[in-house]
């Protein structure tokens, strides 16, 4: 059903239609709409068979996700910036016990200072916790890849964090192509999962593990992420399939069959890259995009294809490493390392700048010429730093 509604309300009806068991809440801006929308749905019963716990901490709340996924639930959160780092401790719990929790982050800055706005400090920061991390382009993105999300974690019995920017889709008011109760339990089976704890047959998961066998376990961690490189076009084929929609669930190549230079980029600034592509297409100049879908695991070998024929590739990061550089980027020169090309990092957004079609139109107009450095801070208000 397509109707005109906010992004978090829209994760939050198609959350509940994936018929989660046990939903972990506390509030934090600006994912609290989602938690919200979920909590009015199992209280007027349209969410039924589901427990609404509240808690008190983003830390008691994935404790509690994982105490429902280990009994055999079907168990959602969602956080955003300090509520992810939080829950750390928890979150590298979840993904080394292998369990198939799925959270909602709503993509914003981290402090200090304090800064509610968007940007993927808070995701990138856990990028090697061990859960798979899918970046949505739009809201019907990121209503969809929440169903993905759940037949993906459940098939490979991992926790999956959807990442969606926060206020800039959580709380933008779009048309959304809501899936129909119907389709979505053609697509998502029931849980069936791999290790539950019972009374009946009592067992201990997550005990101590020496050095004997903990590459073993860390290893075994590698290769469902490799499982899930190889899983994800099927899932994506099979959403299509049953939804009529979708993507490749990996990346998003726009105009880059043919581009010399192609922008790599995550999240909702793809929207403002395709206007600016088309603008500079249309004066001649051969540039495209493509966005990763799928962060982590990271899929070299199909960037690798997507970026081969480019002679210059610009990655727009909305993170960056303090006292290195770009995030992104680091992946993408690894994959592309037997490729001769030029690569440029460009830092944009942070802590919810906007990020302007005419900056973006400077930008790839500097990089087209070679003349953007190699690092390159967008929109830097030079006059406002100190003198070195």
């Amino acid at each position: 059903m397509r109707s005109q509604i906010e992004g978090s309300r829209a994760v939050a009806e198609t959350v509940a239609r994936c018929r989660p068991q046990v939903i972990c809440a506390y509030p934090i801006s600006p994912q609290t709409h989602i938690v919200e929308g979920l909590s009015a749905l199992v209280k007027s019963g349209r969410l039924s068979g589901c427990e609404y716990v509240n808690v008190e901490s983003e830390f008691a709340a994935m404790s509690v996700a994982i105490g429902a996924s280990a009994a055999g639930a079907r168990a959602y959160t969602a956080t955003a910036s300090q509520g992810l780092l939080y829950m750390v401790e928890a979150l590298y719990n979840a993904a080394g016990l292998g369990l198939p929790i799925v959270m909602t982050v709503a993509n914003r800055a981290i402090g200090a200072p304090i800064n509610i706005w968007n940007d993927h400090s808070d995701s990138m920061s856990q990028r090697d916790s061990g859960w798979i991390q899918l970046y949505a382009e739009s809201n019907q993105d990121a209503a969809d890849l929440h169903v993905l999300a759940f037949r993906l974690a459940e098939e490979l019995s991992t926790p999956v964090m959807v990442c969606m920017d926060g206020f800039v889709l959580t709380h933008a008011v779009e048309a959304v192509d809501l899936p129909d109760q119907e389709q979505v339990d053609q697509y998502l089976p029931p849980l069936r999962p791999r290790q539950m704890l019972h009374p009946a047959e009592p067992l201990s998961i997550g005990a101590m593990v020496g050095p004997e066998a903990f590459t073993e376990v860390r290893y075994l961690a590698h290769r469902t992420q490799l499982e899930a490189l190889r899983r994800i076009p099927v899932l994506a084929r099979q959403f299509r399939e049953v939804f009529g929609r979708g993507g490749t669930g990996l990346v998003a190549p726009y105009r880059c069959a043919d581009a010399a230079t192609v922008v790599v980029a995550l999240g909702s600034v793809l929207g403002t890259l395709k206007e600016t592509v088309d603008e500079l297409r249309d004066q001649g100049v051969a540039v495209g995009v493509l966005g990763v879908t799928t962060f982590r695991p990271f899929p070299a070998g199909v960037i690798r294809d997507a970026l081969r024929h480019a002679s210059r590739v610009v990655v727009l990061e909305r993170a960056f490493a303090v006292g290195v550089g770009g995030i992104v980027s680091a992946d993408i020169a690894a994959a592309m390392a037997a490729v001769p090309q030029r690569r440029y990092t460009v830092v944009a957004g942070l802590g919810g700048r906007p990020v302007t079609r005419d900056s973006l139109h400077r930008m790839l107009t500097d990089a087209v010429a070679d003349r953007l450095d190699p690092l390159t801070f967008l929109d830097l208000e030079e006059s406002c730093l100190p003198s070195a």
